[in-house]
């Protein structure tokens, strides 16, 4: 082994989640999974011969509601580390059942609830017959992030998981508002501009994670190295997966006009 390994938190039953909702058993999670998959699947296949779905007002109150939901995290995960001092370099999870410590389960719990609502995003572009977006890219990443988070609030609800939180509530701040601003209707797109910056905002997101996780796997560093060493090759997939959605939507797009 490691000689530094030997110094991580181990990863042990959170009992102060387990009572909130979908967080005791792994099945309800598992079964929405499923379903999820089942959807994608028969979905497009559904609506292969029926209309596209107006959704523009179900959207544009979604996409400004999880603008709120993005907001409120990104403002707990902010203000919670900050309050209780957490280093943005190593932070152990609080399992203590201190205000603080039960915040910031809150928020992580918060946070794995708004990716079994975000999943509502690919139902959205199969009832719009949106099947170019349905990549593998969109499948994989709402469909693992479920469970990372499930096990996340089950098992490591504080700590240095704040990170990914606060990182990514920014970055949904961001993307639904793009979304929102785009479900107001094509005299928009003049204001849209900056989509690309977008996708570079979330691709930078995956490099300082994987920054911080890899940094962490080789300091002593009081959290479970099996969770960083996760979510370290986890971003790495996303980084291959969102560089290369960036090249083809705005690289190799350049060379075909030209």
């Amino acid at each position: 082994g490691h000689p530094l390994w030997s110094q991580a938190q181990p990863i042990r039953m959170d009992k102060r989640t387990d009572p909130w909702l979908l967080v005791y058993s792994p099945m309800p999670v598992a079964s929405i999974f499923l379903l999820y998959l089942g959807v994608v699947w028969a979905g497009p296949k559904l609506m292969k011969h029926r209309q596209p779905v107006d959704l523009k007002a179900v959207l544009i109150v979604y996409n400004f509601a999880m603008v709120c939901l993005s907001v409120y995290m990104f403002h707990e995960f902010l203000v919670t580390s900050i309050l209780s001092n957490y280093s943005y370099l190593c932070q152990p999870v609080d399992y203590s059942t201190s205000p603080l410590a039960m915040r910031m389960a809150k928020a992580c719990w918060w946070f794995f609830f708004s990716k079994v609502i975000e999943l509502a995003d690919t139902v959205f572009f199969i009832l719009r017959k949106k099947n170019s977006q349905l990549t593998f890219l969109h499948v994989y990443h709402h469909g693992t992030m479920i469970f990372n988070w499930w096990a996340g609030a089950k098992y490591l609800a504080g700590g240095q998981s704040f990170c990914i939180g606060l990182l990514n509530t920014f970055v949904h701040t961001v993307m639904y508002s793009y979304y929102g601003l785009a479900a107001l209707g094509p005299h928009m797109q003049k204001y849209l501009w900056w989509k690309r910056y977008l996708t570079s905002l979330q691709l930078l997101q995956f490099v300082l994670l994987t920054t911080h996780t890899g940094y962490n796997l080789f300091t002593e560093c009081d959290f479970p190295d099996s969770m960083n060493a996760y979510v370290f090759f986890y971003c790495v997939s996303l980084i291959l997966l969102f560089s290369n959605f960036y090249y083809q939507s705005y690289l190799s797009r350049k060379s075909k006009k030209t």
